[in-house]
């Protein structure tokens, strides 16, 4: 009998803590699910402040585009503005010039004008008188060169004087005249120098040739042209062959 009291017992007993379990249970079933709405809130709330975020950080970057755009926009047509006003700057520059020219020709042409209707001669006439100076100065030009002729013989002639009456002349050379043999014809004994008139050279100057500070012999310049000269190698001062290079001097 006591048996069964305390087995009754003991199982209103786990039945109590059995009940009581199981509204603890409940309880914390309830808090979690309160918790877990909670955190599901939460989370729809940020996830639709992120999408917020997002289509105001898009809007934005978009304006900055469209900003970005509209100033590049503003540059080209700045830019453009800026060629476009020196262009005009540079034609109205320009314009100015040719105005200034155009006045000054203006002047020149009233200046020869009046000069020409001081001096009394048509027009008609200018033609004539412009052939007339071409051909004077054909005459002038045609008098100049047989001058220059005449004066060459002259020169010419008293030289050759000169070497009949007094024997030949060695005419002088510049002291610091330096040259080299070019060219060297032992056939005929002559060679070819790289100085002539624009270095002093005149004709019968006489100069020695030298090599490695050797004396080779003596020439006679015979033929005068503007950067060189021919000579003739004198037989009694030669103590070698000239050869291409030799050094000449006076």
């Amino acid at each position: 009998m006591l048996f069964r009291i305390a087995l009754v017992v003991a199982l209103v007993a786990g039945l109590a803590s059995a009940a009581l379990n199981f509204v603890k249970v409940r309880e914390k079933i309830a808090t979690l699910k309160a918790n877990l709405q909670e955190q599901t809130d939460a989370r729809a709330q940020a996830e639709r402040e992120r999408a917020a975020a997002k289509a105001a950080q898009e809007k934005a970057e978009q304006k900055l585009k469209e900003v970005e755009t509209e100033l590049a926009t503003a540059k080209t047509e700045r830019d453009s503005a800026v060629a476009e006003a020196e262009a005009q700057r540079a034609q109205a520059a320009n314009l100015a010039e040719q105005v200034k020219k155009l006045r000054q020709d203006l002047g020149e042409a009233q200046a020869k004008l009046v000069q020409w209707e001081i001096s009394g001669v048509q027009p008609g006439q200018i033609a004539a008188l412009q052939a007339q100076l071409r051909a004077l100065e054909k005459d002038k030009a045609e008098l100049s060169n047989r001058l220059a002729h005449v004066t060459y013989q002259y020169h010419r002639a008293l030289k050759e004087l000169d070497r009949y009456v007094l024997g030949e002349v060695v005419p002088p050379l510049p002291a610091d005249l330096i040259g080299r043999v070019l060219v060297v014809d032992p056939k005929w004994d002559f060679v070819v120098l790289d100085v002539g008139e624009d270095h002093g050279v005149v004709e019968n100057g006489q100069m020695l040739v030298s090599r490695n500070g050797r004396l080779v012999g003596k020439v006679r310049i015979r033929t005068v042209e503007k950067d060189r000269s021919i000579a003739n190698i004198l037989p009694d001062w030669k103590f070698g062959e000239i050869m291409e290079g030799d050094i000449v001097m006076p």
